[in-house]
């Protein structure tokens, strides 16, 4: 058994890592950055969408809980969000003037990119708990729809105004929450899996609305038709790197 622990802190390691994803970006000035952000944030609303409506809810409705009560999970999720991102917003107002350029999407994006990756490392831990071969498997799905996830938050943390170290920084930070799941998981063994069930819709919930009520209306912005179609394919290309997934898993 320790054996696997070992296992599941390299593997939840290797997932925090994935975050780091964003480093190719440093290489580009910040202007040309700026200047392609929105094609960024269309992979991140694809990502998230299909995150949610191709694995998230699926898993919801074939856990215990049901179709109908994780339904209403992930209408609470929607709500939870949307207070969240009103407090951030008051709180925004209230902060001093170096980070008033900050969008408060930057940080709603942080919370609940953390919020899933403590999920995350929540089911890696028990599914090393299973086995390792078990647990090795859940950690390549994790990391394959991590990949694009994580370069859409990123672009989004870049676009909410924060530079592109500290977005990395923020962003790996956000990552180690897994640590934390997998901690958890080890120490209250089964009773987290009935925990993370009620969470998980809770999450889709939140992804849905960070993609519809942050992101979205960022993309209509722009009028240029020939962009337009671009944002679509990009939407549609996160959304099928999510559906390519299940070939796998």
């Amino acid at each position: 058994m320790t054996i696997n622990y070992l296992y599941a802190f390299i593997s939840v390691l290797v997932v925090s890592l994935v975050s780091l994803v964003g480093v190719f970006s440093l290489s580009l000035k910040e202007e040309v950055l700026r200047k392609y952000i929105n094609f960024f944030i269309s992979l991140a609303i694809g990502a998230l969408l299909g995150d949610a409506f191709i694995h998230i809810i699926p898993e919801a409705f074939s856990s215990n809980l049901g179709s109908n009560l994780s339904s209403i999970l992930i209408i609470a999720g929607i709500l939870f969000f949307f207070i969240i991102e009103k407090f951030i917003h008051w709180h925004h107002h209230g902060e001093d003037k170096n980070e008033e350029h900050i969008h408060p999407v930057g940080k709603l994006v942080l919370f609940t990119d953390g919020f899933h990756n403590l999920i995350d490392g929540a089911i890696i831990g028990a599914s090393f708990l299973v086995s390792p071969h078990v647990g090795i498997a859940t950690t390549i799905a994790v990391v394959l729809h991590e990949i694009p996830q994580e370069i859409g938050d990123f672009a989004v943390l870049i676009h909410a105004g924060y530079t592109k170290k500290r977005a990395l920084w923020l962003n790996f930070l956000s990552a180690l929450a897994s640590i934390l799941g997998l901690i958890i998981v080890f120490i209250f063994g089964n009773i987290v899996d009935g925990v993370a069930s009620w969470f998980i819709p809770i999450a889709a919930g939140g992804f849905i609305y960070i993609a519809v009520a942050d992101l979205i209306p960022e993309l209509h912005k722009t009028k240029n038709i020939k962009h337009s179609i671009i944002q679509l394919c990009i939407i549609m290309l996160g959304v099928f790197s999510m559906l390519a997934l299940l070939l796998i898993e």
